[in-house]
Parts: structure tokens; C-alpha cells; sequence
């Protein structure tokens, strides 16, 4: 399974939780986690639309995100 497909399929269980809790559609935010994935692994999942990434080591982000 793809990155991508992965991505559309974490998506489609976060709406059907969203739904199941009563929440309205679009209120949960999903961060992917991009420690340790370098910026040829990111890119893929930035071109999926993913928007929110979490990262915590500044020197290690400061090194990839400018290329992305």
C-alpha cells in the first residue's frame, strides 16, 4: 500500500470516528509525524494534501523543511 493510500485510508477512519462521536466533519487534525523521514520520504505525503507535520528536534527539521 502506497503512502498515499495509507494517507486516504487514516483520513476515511477519522471521518467515520468523527461521525461516530457526533463531531462534525473536519474537526479532528490529523499531524503526521516526520522525525527520523527525510524530505524525499515528506514529499510524497505533502502532495497528498498533508499540511500538518510534528516534529521535535529543531536541528533535524531545520534540515530538511527548507528543501520542502
Amino acid at each position: 500500500m502506497s503512502v498515499e493510500e495509507r494517507l486516504q485510508e487514516v483520513r476515511t477512519r477519522i471521518g467515520k470516528a468523527e461521525e461516530t462521536a457526533n463531531r462534525s466533519a473536519g474537526s479532528v487534525s490529523l499531524v503526521a509525524v516526520s522525525k527520523t523521514f527525510d524530505a524525499g520520504d515528506i514529499r510524497p505525503v505533502i502532495a497528498s494534501g498533508q499540511r500538518v507535520f510534528g516534529e521535535n528536534r529543531v536541528q533535524e527539521s531545520q534540515g530538511k523543511w527548507p528543501e520542502l
